[in-house]
């Protein structure tokens, strides 16, 4: 893969999420690459483990706007005012159905996955504008385009994100600044641990309609049974983000794993109730509602 003839390698990269999983792949590879990496992380221990392996490290809590701003500000100091291209890569999962997430538990997945992921990538649009160029990668899901049972907060964050980015590409348009979804299904990290860790921090599995569902969920999230099938390493969506990195015209959308590409072919030829089916026996939900 050729980079483009203004290599975004000139400047900086801003990558969120970087404490593991496909964050921290990314910050790796992508300094393997040649490129200047400045990688995030919300823990101050996750940010010294990073500082501790050579990158330009910054806190960044997603949550909260000072910790956005302060890291903007250190980030431009360093760069000189320049950022080549951002990657909005920091989420989580709050596992749970949707009668059971109470509005303060669905707030914080938004403020997270959307709200702070759209005010960091606002803050930074008029270093882009002014430089006439840029790339924003978006790290979504396949659950941008299809939901499954007991994921309804994630769902709806991605499916948000996917739409704004959507929405932010048409009024980016001739702008120079390219906007990128990549779309992994899924991953090896440990996205099943820390959305275990939510479930049980915010869902009262004893008193719900859906405990039944529950167990079976909770040994998944814990990691029995092993890692769902088509399930690859991070390493795959690096590839993709450097393709949607060095392309002179990247697509729109990257599709990571089988059941991504699957469900994208599947979501267009099959009827809803049809696709509603191959998601219910994919996450391994009955197809009816156990009685409360």
């Amino acid at each position: 893969m050729s980079a483009t003839t203004a290599s975004p390698r000139a400047h900086a990269i801003l990558i969120t999420g970087c404490s593991s999983g496909i964050g921290l792949c990314l910050a790796h590879g992508l300094r393997q690459r040649g490129y200047k990496v400045f990688a995030t992380a919300r823990k101050p221990a996750d940010v010294a483990r990073l500082a501790d392996k050579g990158f330009d490290a910054l806190q960044l809590d997603l949550a909260s706007s000072d910790s956005i701003q302060l890291a903007v500000e250190r980030l431009l100091t360093k760069t000189g005012g320049k950022l080549s291209t951002l990657i909005n890569n920091g989420a989580y999962g709050q596992p749970g159905a949707v009668e059971d997430l109470s509005r303060e538990t669905l707030r914080r997945q938004f403020e997270t996955n959307v709200f702070g992921t759209m005010e960091l990538t606002n803050r930074l649009m008029p270093v882009f504008r002014a430089q006439g160029s840029g790339r924003i990668i978006q790290i979504s899901s396949v659950l941008g385009f299809v939901s499954l049972a007991y994921r309804g907060a994630y769902n709806a964050t991605k499916h948000a994100l996917e739409a704004l980015s959507d929405t932010l590409r048409l009024e980016l348009r001739g702008s120079g600044i390219h906007v990128v979804l990549v779309e992994p299904g899924p991953i090896k990290s440990r996205f099943r641990q820390n959305a275990y860790a939510a479930f049980k921090a915010n869902i009262d599995s004893a008193q719900s309609a859906h405990r039944i569902t529950y167990a079976a969920l909770e040994k998944r999230l814990a990691g029995e049974g092993g890692e769902p099938p088509f399930t690859l390493p991070p390493q795959a969506v690096l590839k993709k983000v450097v393709r949607a990195l060095e392309a002179r015209r990247p697509k729109v959308r990257y599709y990571v794993t089988v059941p991504t590409h699957m469900f994208a072919v599947l979501k267009r030829l099959l009827p809803s109730r049809w696709i509603d089916g191959i998601l219910l026996s994919a996450s391994g939900t009955p197809r009816r509602t156990p009685p409360a």
